[in-house]
């Protein structure tokens, strides 16, 4: 008989693999293509394969090491999770990246009880000056870094 020894590392381990083999089968129609032409399943399909494997890992060990057992879920998180994304998806192409990027960490973070207001602003101002480097001036994304509804200002 198979005795579970770390119910939390079971759980964490089943759902790395139905996220995997969920995004696995979300690029199925898509192309990953070659090392030499690179398609656009390739990325998003590896990812989903090394998440399964590290979600392997997590079931053996619950299965072969003592761990903590469940704890009681919480949705606070989960529910400003979701709630960020949306405000951020409503927000990007109205506003720009500038007032989305910390809009939503700023919202994301209170997903904990023991967020602090400071590190979470100076942490989101980093990031979304962190973001705005990489994504617009070294990837050249085109991400609509400020737009002020009402007026021509558009970055």
């Amino acid at each position: 008989m198979i005795r579970i020894r770390s119910p939390q590392n079971l759980v964490a381990g089943l759902a790395l693999i139905a996220i995997a083999v969920f995004a696995i089968w979300l690029v199925g129609d898509l192309s990953q293509g070659s090392l030499r032409v690179i398609g656009p399943a390739m990325m998003p399909r590896w990812v989903a394969v090394i998440i399964g494997v590290a979600g392997l890992i997590f079931v053996a060990a619950g299965l072969m090491a003592d761990g903590a057992p469940l704890e009681r879920w919480h949705l606070r998180g989960p529910f400003f999770i979701c709630v960020g994304m949306i405000l951020f998806a409503m927000t990007i192409r109205t506003l720009g990246f500038l007032v989305a990027g910390p809009l939503t960490m700023m919202l994301v973070g209170y997903g904990t009880s023991e967020v602090r207001k400071l590190e979470l602003i100076i942490f989101s101002a980093a990031m979304t000056a962190f973001c705005l480097v990489l994504f617009v001036y070294i990837l050249d994304q085109p991400i609509p870094v400020l737009r002020i509804p009402g007026t021509s200002i558009r970055f």
